[in-house]
């Protein structure tokens, strides 16, 4: 089902530069260190809470609010903050495999509020879910939520981690940005899978940055090439268990490995490493989404390659248990 938007009405919105202040200021960082365990939700939520809903159903709704997200083109930290809302009222509520959807769209509309300069609306929302919801319900949910959360939504997730690290590590300018843009889809690939939720939000970047700067090309050398070096600096930046921060840069690699396919470009030698070494994934419904390193997000692609429409992401049968 396509959803009505335009893309001029996307490329029209202004992003707000980054204050190079707060990544210079290690107030800012030790603040973000300490408010973290604030937003931690409860790990044990499907044995404790949780009866009618899965650790997989979770992970099916995750990948469709992510699609969503890539597809609106959302602000980065929009899906991992929507992720922890979830998290956290799943932690204390229980609730039917049947809301978990409308629960999901709740805490995207949530999220985008938050960060977004132009917020998802509940109709495009509605539209996503193929209309297995309605607009009332959706803002009856979005209060629900609201109020398990005690309307405390400005968490700290992976992504306010990210530019602390990469700041600290000094590795210039292009590889930073390149880091960054790997580093940040590597986080959205780590809030789909509930094993993450046991690392606070520090661990998860260090281990994600960790992944992106070990995974840079052979000419995007670093002093951070060595990974015991580089393990041993973003313990000293994040000061967490350093057999914890080995534990989740190996878990990253894993999830890499797993949800990622290493496709080789055919017949374009002129590309540099994006069309060497793009990212395959495949949806539920068996259309694929190639990471882009130049956009520094998914691209839907079609049986031949070419970029595909603004389809609802993910089979919604495949959501709606």
């Amino acid at each position: 089902m396509s959803l009505e938007c335009t893309e001029s009405s996307l490329e029209g919105i202004k992003r707000a530069k980054k204050d190079p202040v707060l990544v210079q200021d290690d107030r800012v960082l030790q603040n973000l260190l300490k408010q973290e365990e604030k937003y931690l939700p409860r790990t044990t939520y499907f044995e404790c809470v949780q009866r009618d809903v899965k650790p997989y159903m979770r992970k099916v709704v995750a990948t469709w609010m992510l699609e969503v997200c890539e597809e609106q083109r959302c602000e980065d930290d929009v899906f991992p903050l929507s992720m922890n809302y979830l998290d956290r009222f799943l932690g204390m509520r229980a609730i039917s495999r049947t809301q978990l959807q409308l629960l999901g769209a709740s805490c995207m509309l949530i999220a985008s509020k938050v960060k977004e300069t132009i917020p998802l609306t509940a109709q495009k929302l509605v539209i996503y879910t193929d209309h297995s919801i309605t607009h009332q319900e959706l803002l009856d949910f979005e209060l629900l939520v609201l109020f398990y959360l005690k309307w405390d939504v400005l968490s700290v997730t992976a992504i306010d981690f990210v530019d602390q690290i990469l700041h600290r590590l000094d590795i210039g300018v292009e590889n930073t940005r390149v880091a960054r843009k790997h580093a940040n889809t590597f986080i959205h690939l780590c809030y789909t899978d509930h094993k993450f939720s046991m690392y606070t939000p520090s661990m998860i970047a260090a281990g994600t940055v960790g992944a992106a700067v070990c995974g840079l090309p052979t000419e995007y050398n670093t002093i951070w090439s060595s990974r015991q070096r580089l393990i041993g600096r973003l313990y000293e930046i994040t000061n967490v268990d350093i057999e914890l921060l080995r534990e989740c840069l190996e878990q990253v690699e894993n999830i890499l490995r797993n949800n990622l396919l290493h496709v080789t470009s055919s017949g374009d030698n002129e590309s540099d490493m994006t069309s060497s070494s793009s990212n395959v994934t495949t949806n539920n419904n068996g259309s694929l989404n190639k990471y882009d390193v130049a956009t520094g997000g998914y691209v839907r692609v079609t049986d031949d390659g070419e970029r595909g429409d603004g389809n609802t992401p993910t089979d919604v049968c495949d959501v709606m248990f």
